[in-house]
């Protein structure tokens, strides 16, 4: 009998093993990767720059950097909340009123959609403004709570945070490529330099 357990369970192990090794079945369901994981691999696919932050610290130290890597300190920040505004305050930016004589947008968002890497905005981030009137360079400030599988799940989200009067102008920023790495899908999208920082908030 002892035999027959030996025999049956190194059967097993090497079934075990080569159902390990051998590609799932094409009617197994789909691994799911975690939300944040999604959207960081969709979002640098779009080709956005995903900086990780685990402290606000680390937020201004990569603000920072991004300035200095793009010789933008002599050049215009543009704010359109003043919440954020003052948050930055401490990173004495060079801010401008107009949209017209600055070089890069900050701003937030309302949530970033993991299944695509888009980011979903509306009129608290851009007022009624389009998408191509910003700047092409943005940095976007968010944290990993605002990620969410997919746009329903955002559109849901933005309804229930604002039950009495939803925001206007809501979009999605998805396509973070210079223009001549465009390919044929994203023509007529308004393309941006897009940095996000992403501040961990779970």
């Amino acid at each position: 009998m002892s035999l027959f357990r030996k025999l049956f369970s190194s059967k097993s192990e090497k079934k075990k093993e080569d159902i390990k090794s051998n590609e799932r079945g094409k009617y197994m369901p789909k691994v799911e990767l975690p939300i944040d994981e999604s959207f960081t691999i969709n979002f640098k696919k779009n080709g956005g720059k995903f900086l990780y932050c685990d402290s606000l610290d680390e937020v201004y130290d990569n603000l920072n950097n991004i300035i200095i890597e793009n010789s933008w300190e002599d050049h215009k920040a543009f704010f359109y909340d003043k919440n954020l505004e003052d948050k930055f305050k401490s990173a004495q930016l060079n801010v401008g009123q107009n949209l017209s004589e600055c070089t890069y947008f900050i701003t937030t968002c309302e949530n970033l959609i993991a299944n695509d890497g888009s980011l979903l905005v509306s009129s608290n981030q851009l007022a009624e403004n389009k998408l191509n009137e910003f700047p092409n360079n943005v940095i976007v400030f968010a944290t990993t709570s605002q990620i969410v599988p997919t746009i329903s799940e955002g559109l849901r989200e933005i309804k229930s945070k604002n039950p009495s009067k939803l925001p206007t102008n809501i979009t999605t920023i998805k396509h973070f490529k210079l223009e001549e790495e465009k390919d044929f899908l994203s023509y007529g999208s308004s393309t941006k330099n897009l940095y996000l920082l992403l501040l961990e908030d779970l």
